[in-house]
């Protein structure tokens, strides 16, 4: 219990009164070897503490009983989703450093969590994601009046960026957070599209023009009947881009230092299709450094929300009340992180799975947690 003490250690609880029977610490903990076992929601956590009241007391007090599922619902409802997610950094040092490498920032909608009563839209979520290491690293939710873009500035804002390449759709390519990242020691790697149209139209009319060279590198990929052709090509001289020809008080991305084009070509049943994606960064990337860091963004979308849509179903999760939809999705992020991290070679469904049905699986997973 040291080990998730230390995590939580500065974790404000909000409950008042003949409320705080339950140690909060433990009420936690519960839910969190429940999300791991399977389960889903607050009447998950109660039926699942119930069920497997030994485990527990292997290694808690329980000196208030069991909690109900009431309990829960409330401890969620009411903890500060802000502290709470500030628990993601304390976590992944004991849990195992996430490392440097690719940090994708995206947003998603979970789209059950919306009140008509209370007459709130669904909850919407900004995560950074470790590509590397598939480790959630922490997440803000969207407030009231506030969109995607601050909200991902004020997430990485949290982060120690040392080292870190970190990458976002055309949606974030905005000069304050490329500015952001780089006073915090990373590197950025933006989508570049229609939202800034005189640099797009630039840059495109640059990898255009058949009389210009640049370095590029060539991937082929084939699976289910389609096979595609990934042309990657960068130019590290970008000053043309801010000379004198432009219009006065252009906005510049900062520290801009590569311009990169991704043709994608795609084959199937004898159809063939070509589309190119255009990039900025302010790291010299080589054509082989794109072709990763670009495929590697990616694995936001593929190893962390489709897995949660999926394997812990949350694009269904009901909960809508307070904080309750929020620091639940920090608590399914926070789970999978445990169970990405437990090596036994098989997918986190299954995990999850072998971890509800078996003690001594379950053991070896939450002996990380010590």
């Amino acid at each position: 219990m040291t080990w998730l003490r230390d995590c939580f250690a500065d974790l404000p609880d909000p409950r008042t009164g003949n409320a705080k029977r339950h140690n909060m610490l433990e009420l936690l903990v519960i839910a969190l070897v429940a999300v791991i076992c399977g389960a889903e929601t607050c009447v998950d956590f109660a039926d699942f503490a119930r069920d497997r009241e030994k485990l527990f007391r292997e290694f808690l007090k329980l000196e208030g009983g069991l909690p109900s599922h009431d309990t829960f619902s409330r401890l969620f409802r009411l903890l500060d989703p802000h502290a709470f997610a500030a628990c993601f950094g304390r976590f992944l040092e004991r849990l195992g450093a996430a490392g440097k490498g690719v940090l994708a920032i995206d947003g998603k909608t979970l789209r059950r969590s919306f009140n008509d009563a209370a007459k709130t839209s669904a909850l919407h979520v900004v995560t950074a994601f470790a590509a590397d290491a598939r480790l959630a690293l922490g997440q803000v939710a969207v407030k009231h009046g506030e969109n995607e873009i601050t909200a991902a500035r004020r997430l990485l804002g949290l982060l120690d960026l040392t080292g870190m390449l970190v990458t976002g759709d055309a949606l974030h390519c905005q000069a304050e957070t490329a500015q952001l990242i780089t006073d915090r020691g990373g590197d950025y790697l933006f989508a570049l599209k229609a939202n800034r149209p005189a640099m797009l139209a630039a840059v495109q009319e640059y990898f255009a023009d058949p009389a210009v060279s640049h370095a590029t590198h060539e991937t082929v990929d084939a699976a289910h009947g389609r096979i595609e052709t990934r042309r990657h090509c960068v130019c590290h001289d970008v000053a043309w881009l801010f000379s004198d020809r432009r219009y006065p008080d252009e906005p510049r991305m900062p520290g801009l230092a590569m311009i990169g084009m991704i043709e994608a070509e795609v084959e199937r049943d004898g159809r063939r299709s070509v589309e190119r994606r255009y990039y900025v960064s302010s790291a010299r990337l080589a054509a082989e450094r794109l072709a990763a860091a670009a495929r590697a963004h990616w694995r936001i979308e593929n190893s962390l929300h489709w897995v949660l849509d999926v394997s812990f179903d949350e694009d269904r999760a009901r909960n809508r009340r307070d904080h309750g939809p929020a620091n639940l999705a920090v608590l399914r992020k926070l789970a999978l992180n445990v169970l990405r991290s437990a090596k036994s070679g098989i997918s986190i469904r299954r995990k999850r799975k072998r971890s509800g049905w078996s003690d001594e699986f379950a053991r070896s997973v939450l002996g990380q947690m010590r």
